[in-house]
């Protein structure tokens, strides 16, 4: 079957090298001010997206340790979880290994008025489940035949679909994972099958090569995002998410609180209330 194949320009490099450099780090300072301004702007979108009951279904891709949950977080740390639903789905239960593949991934998409974020999607056949051996060969190419007819069908209900691949340098990738493994805050991102997939790195360079040459169409094209330096690409992913949604500031009414009610004779109780002991203030530790 052919697909329709989109090809932008890369500025000429490969995946790896094309854009790897930035213009020197972020400061702290300079990033969340560029972020605080999305922020508002992503407000505007959900806004948009429940006024005209849009469907928009983001899916985000990448190398093991190249930030796609950061960048998920980073979209959704100001809107509400209720628009805007990420799904990390775990691995298929014996009951869904005998269903067709893409069928538990479908009640996920969104309705009118819901902006969906995949942490990882159908494409795991593509990837880990093809270069780890959870599939065959044979399911791998016949997916990769599929899924484009899948995602046109997805296109054609309305669905506004935007997929990510972010990709980090070799070096890079390493320096993260190892900073994981010493993080009582980062271990639980490093599971067995990242170590095992760590030194796979060309198995899943080929295998990323076929699946944008089988799906990176004109309906459902491929983005890709250098996140070498996580600031930069949270900003990039960020402002290119909002020009791909088209949407508009909904006016909006000067809001006014209330004066609140009198206490009509009420009295706090005297209850016996158990209180959080406040100890952060002190910096006394357990």
């Amino acid at each position: 079957m052919k697909t329709e194949a989109r090809r932008e320009s890369n500025g000429g490099g490969t995946v790896e090298k094309a854009g790897a450099k930035a213009d020197g780090a972020l400061k702290g300072k300079d990033y969340d001010k560029q972020l605080a301004r999305l922020h508002a702007e992503l407000v505007e979108l959900q806004q948009w997206v429940v006024h005209k009951g849009l469907k928009v279904c983001v899916v985000f891709e990448g190398r093991d340790g190249a930030g796609k949950g950061g960048t998920i977080k980073a979209i959704t740390a100001r809107v509400s979880p209720r628009v805007f639903r990420v799904v990390a789905l775990t691995a298929p239960t014996e009951r869904e290994k005998t269903q067709m593949y893409i069928q538990r991934y479908l009640p996920h998409l969104p309705a009118a008025g819901e902006v969906v974020i995949f942490d990882r999607s159908w494409y795991n056949r593509a990837g880990v489940e093809r270069v780890m051996g959870f599939c065959t060969e044979e399911e791998a190419k016949r997916f990769l035949q599929i899924v484009p007819l899948v995602e046109k069908a997805i296109v054609h209900s309305g669905i506004i679909l935007l997929k990510y691949w972010l990709e980090v340098s070799p070096e890079e990738q390493t320096r993260r994972l190892e900073a994981r493994i010493n993080d009582a805050r980062k271990i639980w991102k490093l599971s067995p099958m990242d170590v095992k997939s760590y030194s796979r790195w060309y198995d899943y360079s080929r295998a990323r090569d076929e699946m944008f040459a089988a799906t990176d169409t004109d309906f459902a094209p491929w983005y890709v995002a250098h996140s070498n330096d996580k600031r930069r690409a949270h900003l990039d992913i960020i402002n290119h998410l909002l020009s791909k949604v088209p949407h508009k500031r909904i006016p909006r009414q000067k809001i006014r609180l209330p004066e609140r009610q009198k206490a009509g004779g009420y009295k706090e109780p005297d209850y016996p209330y158990k209180f959080v002991e406040p100890r952060a203030s002190r910096g006394d530790r357990q």
